[in-house]
């Protein structure tokens, strides 16, 4: 459970200092109304350039490392895969209904691991396949059995977008590219950071 509480701790602090950050942008652009014409333009024009990329701590890219399509229109795009020092790897990214109606998400997402299926719908069917060690690695489960992973969705919406995230235990430190998998979806191979 340790774990669980470590991402969502992580996840708070990543969203904290976002706060902090737009606190202090949202303060930089109140003005008095008179003055220097000049130096409203030249914030604007700073803003324009850095206000809407991902910062470094978040450990996303533009571009997504995979996008991988599934039944029924969704779309899930990895952003990230971070090797963290506790032994463990953290999948970020982004499910999307690309289609035209709402989708209920397929039970096969969770798995079919008893322990699993009996805490809910879950993203716990995903694994990472290390071709070069011959090795498959399954999602973590905390103490009590939930998996750690994206859990409690049940459909999308046209359009709608849900971030979720996955953890894994960690490959050997040599191995960077490894296979993701999730059943309905086409697999793809991801590099691993960190």
């Amino acid at each position: 459970m340790s774990i669980r509480f470590t991402a969502q701790a992580r996840r708070g602090m990543v969203a904290l200092a976002v706060a902090a950050g737009l606190a202090v942008g949202v303060a930089g652009c109140g003005g008095s109304g008179g003055g220097d014409d000049m130096k409203p333009g030249s914030s604007a024009s700073a803003s324009r350039t850095g206000g809407s990329n991902p910062t470094a701590q978040e450990g996303q890219s533009d571009q997504p490392l995979a996008e991988l399509k599934g039944s029924d229109g969704l779309l899930l795009q990895i952003t990230s895969a971070q090797r963290d020092t506790g032994g463990f790897v953290s999948i970020n990214g982004t499910l999307k209904n690309d289609g035209a109606q709402t989708v209920a998400i397929p039970s096969a997402l969770s798995g079919n691991e008893t322990e699993i299926i009996k805490n809910g719908r879950s993203l716990g069917g995903a694994t990472l396949v290390d071709a070069q060690g011959k090795k498959r690695y399954y999602v973590l489960r905390d103490t009590e059995g939930r998996p750690l992973t994206t859990t409690g969705f049940s459909t999308l919406k046209a359009g709608e977008t849900l971030a979720v995230f996955m953890q894994f235990p960690a490959p050997p430190a040599n191995t960077t590219d490894v296979e993701f998998q999730l059943p309905t979806f086409a697999s793809a191979t991801i590099k691993i950071s960190g």
